[in-house]
Protein backbone atom coordinates (compact mmCIF):
# COMPACT_ATOMS: atom_id res chain seq x y z
CA UNK A 1 0.00 0.00 0.00
CA UNK A 2 1.28 3.44 -1.29
CA UNK A 3 2.07 5.80 2.00
CA UNK A 4 1.18 9.35 2.22
CA UNK A 5 3.49 12.07 3.46
CA UNK A 6 2.52 13.30 6.46
CA UNK A 7 1.15 16.54 6.53
CA UNK A 8 1.72 19.68 9.26
CA UNK A 9 -0.82 22.10 10.78
CA UNK A 10 -0.40 24.74 8.23
CA UNK A 11 -0.86 22.33 5.16
CA UNK A 12 2.54 22.12 4.07
CA UNK A 13 3.58 18.59 3.82
CA UNK A 14 6.46 17.25 5.68
CA UNK A 15 8.89 15.87 3.39
CA UNK A 16 8.41 18.99 1.05
CA UNK A 17 9.12 21.06 4.51
CA UNK A 18 12.80 19.44 4.97
CA UNK A 19 13.38 19.65 1.61
CA UNK A 20 13.09 23.44 1.43
CA UNK A 21 15.48 23.85 4.38
CA UNK A 22 18.34 21.82 3.33
CA UNK A 23 17.89 24.01 -0.13
CA UNK A 24 17.91 27.22 2.25
CA UNK A 25 21.26 25.82 3.95
CA UNK A 26 22.99 25.10 0.89
CA UNK A 27 22.39 29.25 -0.31
CA UNK A 28 24.94 31.21 1.43
CA UNK A 29 23.97 34.96 -0.33
CA UNK A 30 24.73 33.01 -3.76
CA UNK A 31 27.99 32.68 -2.89
CA UNK A 32 30.36 29.53 -3.64
CA UNK A 33 31.31 27.68 -0.43
CA UNK A 34 34.61 27.95 -1.44
CA UNK A 35 34.83 31.43 -1.88
CA UNK A 36 33.33 31.44 1.99
CA UNK A 37 36.40 29.28 2.87
CA UNK A 38 38.51 31.60 1.37
CA UNK A 39 37.56 34.55 3.31
CA UNK A 40 37.13 33.06 6.31
CA UNK A 41 41.18 32.01 6.34
CA UNK A 42 42.07 35.27 5.41
CA UNK A 43 39.43 36.86 8.38
CA UNK A 44 41.45 34.73 10.62
CA UNK A 45 44.85 35.45 9.13
CA UNK A 46 44.25 38.91 9.47
CA UNK A 47 43.01 38.73 12.77
CA UNK A 48 46.35 37.21 13.89
CA UNK A 49 48.89 39.49 12.08
CA UNK A 50 50.03 42.60 13.66
CA UNK A 51 51.09 44.26 10.69
CA UNK A 52 50.01 44.40 7.06
CA UNK A 53 50.53 41.22 4.81
CA UNK A 54 50.46 41.77 1.18
CA UNK A 55 47.87 39.75 -1.20
CA UNK A 56 50.85 38.16 -2.84
CA UNK A 57 51.45 36.29 0.76
CA UNK A 58 48.25 35.51 1.70
CA UNK A 59 48.03 34.20 -1.93
CA UNK A 60 51.03 32.37 -1.50
CA UNK A 61 50.17 31.01 2.01
CA UNK A 62 46.56 29.84 0.58
CA UNK A 63 47.77 28.26 -2.89
CA UNK A 64 45.09 30.37 -4.30
CA UNK A 65 45.22 32.79 -7.23
CA UNK A 66 46.27 36.74 -6.37
CA UNK A 67 43.50 38.03 -8.11
CA UNK A 68 41.13 36.25 -6.17
CA UNK A 69 42.69 36.84 -2.30
CA UNK A 70 42.41 40.70 -3.63
CA UNK A 71 38.82 40.31 -4.58
CA UNK A 72 37.78 38.36 -1.63
CA UNK A 73 39.58 41.58 0.55
CA UNK A 74 37.83 44.09 -0.64
CA UNK A 75 34.52 42.17 -0.58
CA UNK A 76 35.63 41.71 3.52
CA UNK A 77 36.46 45.42 3.63
CA UNK A 78 33.26 46.10 2.18
CA UNK A 79 31.07 43.92 4.38
CA UNK A 80 32.60 45.08 7.88
CA UNK A 81 31.58 48.50 6.36
CA UNK A 82 28.19 47.60 5.72
CA UNK A 83 26.91 46.07 8.53
CA UNK A 84 28.80 49.00 10.98
CA UNK A 85 31.22 46.67 12.51
CA UNK A 86 33.70 47.62 15.06
CA UNK A 87 36.81 46.43 13.08
CA UNK A 88 37.75 47.84 9.41
CA UNK A 89 39.98 46.23 7.54
CA UNK A 90 42.49 48.65 5.26
CA UNK A 91 45.03 48.50 2.60
CA UNK A 92 48.21 50.28 4.46
CA UNK A 93 51.89 50.12 3.33
CA UNK A 94 51.10 47.40 0.94
CA UNK A 95 49.69 45.45 2.71
CA UNK A 96 46.11 44.72 4.46
CA UNK A 97 45.56 44.74 8.32
CA UNK A 98 42.55 44.58 10.61
CA UNK A 99 42.06 47.88 12.91
CA UNK A 100 39.49 49.15 15.05
CA UNK A 101 36.91 51.64 13.44
CA UNK A 102 37.82 55.07 13.91
CA UNK A 103 34.29 55.99 15.15
CA UNK A 104 35.22 53.93 18.44
CA UNK A 105 38.58 55.52 18.88
CA UNK A 106 37.65 57.32 22.65
CA UNK A 107 36.27 54.11 23.99
CA UNK A 108 38.97 52.04 22.82
CA UNK A 109 41.54 54.77 24.29
CA UNK A 110 40.29 54.46 27.68
CA UNK A 111 40.25 50.37 27.38
CA UNK A 112 43.99 51.27 26.54
CA UNK A 113 44.69 53.38 29.01
CA UNK A 114 43.15 51.72 31.92
CA UNK A 115 45.06 48.12 30.61
CA UNK A 116 48.51 49.69 31.17
CA UNK A 117 48.30 50.11 34.85
CA UNK A 118 47.36 46.41 35.37
CA UNK A 119 50.27 43.72 36.45
CA UNK A 120 52.21 42.71 33.62
CA UNK A 121 52.40 38.69 32.51
CA UNK A 122 55.07 36.65 33.58
CA UNK A 123 55.22 36.36 28.89
CA UNK A 124 55.13 40.05 28.91
CA UNK A 125 57.56 40.20 31.65
CA UNK A 126 60.43 38.18 29.21
CA UNK A 127 59.42 39.77 25.84
CA UNK A 128 59.92 42.85 27.46
CA UNK A 129 63.01 41.93 28.59
CA UNK A 130 64.21 40.19 25.36
CA UNK A 131 63.48 43.16 23.89
CA UNK A 132 65.11 46.13 25.91
CA UNK A 133 68.17 43.72 25.87
CA UNK A 134 68.22 42.81 22.15
CA UNK A 135 66.92 46.43 20.78
CA UNK A 136 66.37 46.68 18.16
CA UNK A 137 65.15 43.22 17.34
CA UNK A 138 62.19 41.49 15.08
CA UNK A 139 59.31 39.52 16.25
CA UNK A 140 60.95 36.48 14.62
CA UNK A 141 64.02 36.85 16.57
CA UNK A 142 62.04 36.70 20.03
CA UNK A 143 59.84 33.91 19.23
CA UNK A 144 63.05 32.76 18.42
CA UNK A 145 64.41 33.33 21.88
CA UNK A 146 61.32 32.30 23.39
CA UNK A 147 60.51 29.66 21.92
CA UNK A 148 56.81 30.27 21.28
CA UNK A 149 54.76 32.56 19.47
CA UNK A 150 54.61 36.06 20.88
CA UNK A 151 52.02 37.96 18.65
CA UNK A 152 49.73 38.93 21.17
CA UNK A 153 52.09 39.56 23.86
CA UNK A 154 53.73 42.28 21.81
CA UNK A 155 50.72 43.59 20.70
CA UNK A 156 49.75 44.26 24.47
CA UNK A 157 53.13 45.16 25.09
CA UNK A 158 52.55 48.64 22.12
CA UNK A 159 49.11 48.93 23.57
CA UNK A 160 50.52 49.50 27.08
CA UNK A 161 53.01 51.87 25.18
CA UNK A 162 56.30 50.02 26.73
CA UNK A 163 57.49 48.43 23.01
CA UNK A 164 57.35 50.75 19.84
CA UNK A 165 57.96 50.43 16.25
CA UNK A 166 61.62 51.35 15.69
CA UNK A 167 62.18 50.63 11.67
CA UNK A 168 62.78 47.82 9.46
CA UNK A 169 65.31 45.07 8.82
CA UNK A 170 67.46 45.27 6.23
CA UNK A 171 67.30 41.09 5.69
CA UNK A 172 64.43 39.91 2.69
CA UNK A 173 60.85 40.81 3.81
CA UNK A 174 62.16 43.93 5.89
CA UNK A 175 60.86 42.47 9.23
CA UNK A 176 59.38 45.28 11.40
CA UNK A 177 62.03 46.01 14.50
CA UNK A 178 61.05 46.49 17.81
CA UNK A 179 62.74 48.22 20.38
CA UNK A 180 61.27 49.87 24.03
CA UNK A 181 59.95 53.54 24.56
CA UNK A 182 60.29 56.35 26.53
CA UNK A 183 57.86 55.35 28.60
CA UNK A 184 59.48 51.86 29.10
CA UNK A 185 62.18 53.79 30.85
CA UNK A 186 60.28 56.48 33.09
CA UNK A 187 58.54 53.38 34.65
CA UNK A 188 61.80 51.64 35.35
CA UNK A 189 63.20 55.31 36.92
CA UNK A 190 66.13 55.62 34.32
CA UNK A 191 67.31 58.06 32.36
CA UNK A 192 68.93 55.43 29.27
CA UNK A 193 68.78 52.22 28.29
CA UNK A 194 72.54 52.64 29.27
CA UNK A 195 71.27 52.18 32.84
CA UNK A 196 69.64 48.86 32.36
CA UNK A 197 71.22 46.58 34.73
CA UNK A 198 74.35 44.30 33.37
CA UNK A 199 72.42 40.96 31.99
CA UNK A 200 75.62 38.79 32.78
CA UNK A 201 74.91 38.67 36.47
CA UNK A 202 71.28 38.07 36.21
CA UNK A 203 72.09 35.14 33.76
CA UNK A 204 74.83 33.46 36.66
CA UNK A 205 72.52 33.74 39.53
CA UNK A 206 69.46 32.14 37.29
CA UNK A 207 71.96 29.34 36.23
CA UNK A 208 72.82 29.11 39.76
CA UNK A 209 68.82 29.19 41.12
CA UNK A 210 68.42 26.43 38.48
CA UNK A 211 71.48 24.14 39.61
CA UNK A 212 70.09 24.39 43.41
CA UNK A 213 66.97 23.40 42.63
CA UNK A 214 67.98 20.37 40.76
CA UNK A 215 70.43 19.32 43.60
CA UNK A 216 67.59 19.23 46.41
CA UNK A 217 65.36 16.62 44.13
Amino acid sequence: MGGTTPTRRDGRHEGKHETDRMEDLTVTDGMDPRENDVRRALEAILFLTDEPIGAASLAQLMERPRREVEDRLRQLADDYEERGSGLTLREVAGGWRLYTHPDLAPIVEQFVLSSRHARLTKASLETLAIVAYKQPVTRHQITSIRGVNVDGVLRSLTERGLVEEVGRDEGPGRAVLYGTTSEFLERLGLASLADLPPIAPLLVESDAAAADGADSR
